[in-house]
């Protein structure tokens, strides 16, 4: 039977993976819908797609806006925690850019980025508007 700070590390594992697929729906979401403005893919003018992705990047936009953590690495971190591991000492992007990339900025580099990025898929929504029927 697996130990109990086990338990706890593999709850924020699964809170990790829940938070890199949000990560990947809001950023391949985005490349998808400017990919099939080009290719005519039709899915990625789906509505409800669309309005998802759109609410995703407004979540995001309101937690570095509002200086709001994200619950999902306020949930991580806590897990992590009770697990008997370090936390992050930054927001998930932030993280695993560092993480990958090797590269540190201040947070306000990042907020910069998510603003630009949700300014992309608005103009995404203006010019390649979705539809209710495809």
């Amino acid at each position: 039977m697996m130990s109990e700070p086990g338990n706890w590390l593999m709850l924020a594992d699964l809170t990790l993976i829940v938070h890199a697929v949000f990560v990947l729906f809001v950023v391949g979401g985005q490349i998808a819908i400017v990919a099939g403005c080009g290719l005519g893919w039709l899915w990625t003018r789906h509505l409800v797609f669309r309005l998802l992705h759109l609410i995703a990047i407004g979540f995001v936009m309101f937690e570095v806006w509002f200086g709001v953590a994200c619950p999902l690495t306020v949930a991580e971190n806590l897990l992590r925690a009770k697990a008997g591991v370090v936390a992050y000492d930054k927001s998930f992007i932030g993280y695993w850019l560092a993480r990958l990339i090797f590269y540190s900025a201040p947070e306000w580099v990042f907020t910069l980025f998510y603003t630009v990025f949700a300014g992309l898929v608005i103009v995404t929504w203006l010019v390649y508007p979705p539809r209710r029927k495809i």
